[in-house]
């Protein structure tokens, strides 16, 4: 995959390496971007914004870092950046979702309490402050090292480490109590 977004640097297509970004990173960008906004829909909105920064700024990137985490950075920026909005401040977004049936048996036990043990965490997850959440979920979720978090998070590799302890003590004492 690296050599095909290389190949298309070389070439100078725009159009086609904006593709290969799209097809290569493009659901983990929507759950990094959901990690933030907690809005489906909003998540696929402003993952659609930041691919549209990404093709424009394609000229930008002199790969100093690897492709993931300049688009990372810019992604991060752009959470960051519409939690300060005025739209993100003031606008309310109604999240009703379709009821679904569901038989008995497709509720097997094993399943709900999976489930349920799930719905704490991430719910545990989004009390803590944003830059525990980003630190877990680029730890957890996309498996980032604690030196690659540091680029993407523009923090130093202690300062990870440290947002990554407090963040699992401060899950500990919520989901214990």
């Amino acid at each position: 995959m690296e050599e095909l977004i290389v190949e298309a640097f070389e070439t100078e297509d725009r159009d086609v390496l904006i593709d290969e970004i799209m097809n290569r990173y493009g659901q983990d960008i929507l759950r990094l971007v959901y990690s933030y906004v907690n809005n489906k829909e909003l998540a696929e909105d402003l993952t659609q914004d930041i691919f549209v920064k990404c093709y424009k700024s394609l000229h930008t990137y002199k790969g100093k870092s690897t492709l993931r985490t300049w688009l990372w950075r810019i992604a991060i920026n752009h959470c960051k950046d519409f939690l300060k909005s005025w739209y993100n401040k003031n606008v309310v977004i109604s999240e009703e979702e379709p009821i679904t049936n569901r038989t008995t048996k497709e509720m097997v036990e094993e399943v709900v309490i999976q489930k349920e043990e799930d719905d704490q965490l991430i719910a545990a997850i989004m009390t803590l402050p944003i830059k525990y959440q980003e630190v877990i979920y680029l730890y957890y979720y996309e498996e980032l090292l604690i030196k690659e978090i540091a680029g993407v998070t523009e923090a130093s590799v202690n300062t990870v480490k440290t947002r990554l302890r407090r963040a699992k003590e401060l899950l500990k004492e919520r989901l214990e109590a």
